[in-house]
């Protein structure tokens, strides 16, 4: 079996933080699949360990045997030419571009410094910041939905109530669909095992659910969505990623947008995704530390891993939430939420790192999972690594 491990650029996996706070850059979901996901259908191939960050590894590990393994940046995505091209290495060779490592296939991980390299001067499809990941959903569906249901027979719609346009609409099996209207004109649909689509949902394509997920009855999914795995959505969404293990089950409006995993939107929670002046969007670097124009006139949120707000929460164009955040109090949120706070836009707290530990353990519990050991000490090392985030924690430390 052929084996291939994946490689984290430092600087871009910063510019993808808070998403990568918590992961490597290839287990971001875009499209029906992750990024590791694409690479193991276009080569064939079995995971056998990542090279990211050292406080990553106790749960995301190194390769055991480094001999004779494809090494994928992980912030690109495959295509038919690139996968060909990486196919076709010999050991000692790689890809880059641009100055940076897109392949490489090795005996020797990254111990060797005498690696042969080419050009790639090819199109290429890759996440160099969090609203990349909005931005290209919809082809990557399309992509996705030729990869996952080829040679495959889609289950039926067995509801005389449920209405569908177009021919590119896949349901695995499982399903439960009541009296619902699927629009694949524009676009495939994709419909993972277990879920559930409840009355009087509106779905249009390019549209992907994962395994296990449900949409509330009523709810208005537009085009080039993805619901990632075991979530809840209901309201209105668009052009939105879902990374999955998160519930925005009620009314509200999240637009051009990318949620993290085990967070949780109240009800009436919207965001703006549109400046009243029509100017594109700024958003938040990590690694330039400054706001930085997006090139998006349409340009939501970005919200890190376990991160929860309250009922009727409202963000602005442009806004970043960071991980284990509990966001309280109506009105417009500010656009920039440092990672584990707590409490209202006019004055944050931090949300302790062992409170937040046991909350989201209970949280998991729900779903018969809990909060593994090396878990925790990822979550405490961005506790760590954030505090220059949390200013109003500055005073406290020089006491």
């Amino acid at each position: 079996m052929r084996k291939i491990a994946f490689w984290d650029d430092p600087e871009r996996h910063q510019r993808l933080w808070p998403l990568t706070y918590t992961k490597p850059s290839c287990e971001l979901r875009v499209g029906i699949l992750t990024i590791r996901e694409k690479w193991e259908h276009y080569l064939k191939a079995v995971l056998v360990g990542y090279f990211t960050l050292d406080y990553l590894t106790g749960q995301y590990t190194k390769p055991r045997d480094a001999s004779g393994i494809w090494v994928i940046n992980g912030s690109v995505m495959p295509n038919e030419q690139l996968a060909a091209s990486i196919k076709g290495l010999k050991k000692g060779t790689g890809i880059i571009y641009e100055g940076v490592m897109i392949a490489l296939y090795t005996d020797e991980g990254f111990a060797g410094s005498n690696y042969d390299w080419t050009q790639w001067n090819y199109s290429l499809d890759q996440i160099n910041y969090g609203w990349d990941i909005f931005k290209q959903n919809g082809e990557q569906i399309k992509k996705d939905f030729k990869l996952v249901t080829q040679d495959q027979i889609s289950q039926p719609i067995a509801d005389p109530h449920t209405r569908t346009y177009g021919s590119d609409i896949y349901i695995e099996s499982g399903v439960t669909i009541r009296a619902a209207i699927l629009n694949a004109e524009h676009g495939p649909i994709y419909i993972g095992k277990n879920c559930r689509i409840g009355e009087g949902a509106i779905i249009r394509g390019p549209f992907a659910m994962n395994e296990h997920s449900e949409i509330k009855m009523g709810a208005a999914i537009r085009e080039k969505v993805t619901i990632g795995p075991h979530s809840k959505v209901g309201g209105e969404i668009s052009q939105t990623v879902i990374q999955g293990f998160t519930n925005k089950a009620h009314d509200g409006f999240l637009g051009n947008s990318v949620i993290g995993e085990w967070c949780n939107l109240g009800a009436g929670t919207s965001n703006s995704n549109l400046k009243l002046n029509y100017t594109t969007v700024k958003m938040w670097d990590f690694y330039s530390k400054k706001f930085i124009d997006t090139g998006l006139q349409f340009c939501g949120m970005i919200m890190g891993d376990y991160t929860k707000c309250s009922i009727t929460s409202q963000f602005n164009t442009g806004t970043t939430v960071g991980v284990g955040a509990n966001i309280l109090g109506s009105g417009v949120q500010k656009n920039l939420i440092p990672s584990f706070s707590w409490g209202v836009k006019q004055g944050f707290i931090t949300h302790r790192i062992d409170k937040m530990l046991e909350t989201t353990d209970r949280v998991m519990r729900r779903r018969s999972k809990h909060l593994e050991d090396h878990q925790k000490g990822i979550l405490k090392n961005v506790f760590t690594q954030t505090e220059y985030e949390r200013t109003w924690e500055i005073g406290i430390n020089n006491e």
